[in-house]
């Protein structure tokens, strides 16, 4: 049965929450529209979209490759609101805090006597640097995040009575996420791969075949056509290494090796800017730096001690939920091994997938400015879910272990919004981004 949680507690995350929110309005209000990951071409994109509606080249423009889904949309909302370019940031924003709501609402479903654990969820991803940036930015990523967490929740909780409704609406969000970012095609797999699992538990072949072809046929015509146009139109699926592309072809590092995906430089917390020489080739640290910190100077100022310092305790205390998230994903797998079925089979297999095509990316574009945790921003879910319970058993332990761990997340949270809140504690006078043509190889 569900518990109330006590007003004391909800004060608290009020508190907490309406800080996280105006953040992300007073970022909204006040970060350059064309600053940030790939913005300013997205911009173009959406203009050029807006004027006549009709689809680009993919080589045309630096973002006309992607898939149209959330340039398409911001296009008209823009145009519906007087083309105020303010209405992009907070749209955006408004994708964010649905990957929170959806995180509180998974968490409860699973956890009801524990209302505290679901207050925790959405403050992880509050205060997560990576759905900060990208509720700024002009970027689809907050998009495919907030579609990838909805077909996680449609799978994880299904209405058990209409399997085949809920594999056609499972395939509509997995199409939309693709339509917005190719690697939303991994959740249609992860779709696929869960009914076949339950399937193979259950011994209902023959429901578990229907489920897969419904949730794949309705995934591919709602986001499988572009890419079908393309191939049509153009000779490829997906294009690659396009000319539009090539000043990126020249960023350090400019090859990968095995090395890269298993070393972890101190500089990773020491001096957490990805052009540093020790960290240019880690791709797990970089990423790490990225998902906790500005570790692209996108906001923050560069070359700059007290900016490294903050770096510097922030990624420290990230290591706590980042922790607890990786011992989450190892009990789930635990239960996952005694029971195919049940929410663990879709957040564990979007994760493990999610992962992997990640690494493969960084592998054939090795290039520091593709490896960032906002590309991972579409974990959101199963971060939280598996982050939450290993923090909420941790607490469970003693009133001081508790006190501990909340002392260290406020702390983590008191950092973010120092690091994450344009021109609060730091002025941004440079463009952001940073230098690499200096850059040497290590």
């Amino acid at each position: 049965m569900a518990r109330r949680p006590s007003t004391q507690l909800l004060l608290v995350a009020a508190g907490f929450a309406a800080v996280a929110i105006a953040m992300r309005l007073l970022n909204a209000f006040t970060y350059p529209p064309d600053w940030g990951f790939d913005s300013s071409f997205n911009l173009r994109y959406i203009l050029r979209m807006s004027e006549d509606w009709a689809l680009p080249s993919p080589e045309v423009g630096w973002s006309t490759s992607d898939p149209p889904l959330y340039f398409t949309f911001i296009a008209a909302i823009w145009a519906l609101f007087g083309r105020s370019l303010i209405i992009i940031p907070l749209v955006n924003t408004a994708f964010g805090l649905g990957c929170v709501a959806l995180a509180a609402a998974a968490v409860h479903r699973l956890d009801p006597e524990r209302p505290e654990r679901a207050l925790l969820a959405a403050g992880l991803l509050l205060f997560l640097p990576a759905n900060i940036y990208m509720s700024v930015m002009v970027n689809e990523e907050i998009l495919v995040s907030l579609l990838a967490s909805t077909t996680l929740f449609w799978l994880a909780f299904p209405k058990t009575d209409r399997p085949f409704l809920n594999a056609s609406r499972v395939g509509l969000a997995a199409g939309l996420a693709t339509l917005t970012k190719l690697p939303g095609v991994l959740v249609a797999a992860t779709a696929a791969a869960s009914y076949a699992l339950s399937g193979l538990r259950e011994r209902a072949y023959p429901r578990a075949s229907r489920q897969i072809v419904i949730a794949l046929l309705v995934a591919g015509l709602v986001g499988g056509w572009f890419f079908a146009r393309n191939r049509l139109v153009y000779g490829y699926f997906q294009p690659a290494k396009l000319p539009i592309h090539e000043s990126m072809f020249e960023m350090p590092p400019g090859e990968r090796s095995i090395r890269d995906y298993f070393y972890v430089p101190l500089a990773t917390w020491t001096d957490p800017v990805l052009t540093n020489a020790d960290l240019l080739r880690s791709v797990w640290g970089s990423t790490f730096a990225t998902a906790w910190f500005d570790g692209h100077r996108f906001l923050l100022p560069r070359n700059n001690r007290a900016v490294s310092s903050l770096g510097t305790a922030t990624l420290l205390l990230a290591l706590l939920p980042t922790t607890a998230f990786a011992i989450g994903l190892l009990r789930g797998s635990r239960r996952l091994l005694r029971d195919k079925s049940g929410p663990d089979a879709p957040l564990l297999i979007y994760t493990a997938l999610t992962l992997i095509g990640y690494a493969y990316f960084t592998w054939v574009n090795p290039y520091f400015a593709v490896v960032k945790g906002t590309s991972l921003l579409s974990l959101s879910l199963p971060f939280a879910v598996y982050a939450s319970e290993t923090l909420a058993s941790w607490m469970r332990h003693s009133r001081g272990a508790a006190a501990s761990i909340a002392i260290a997340l406020a702390a983590l949270a008191t950092c973010v919004v120092l690091g994450s809140t344009f021109n609060l504690a730091f002025d941004k006078t440079e463009v952001s981004g940073l230098p690499w043509t200096a850059v040497e190889n290590p």
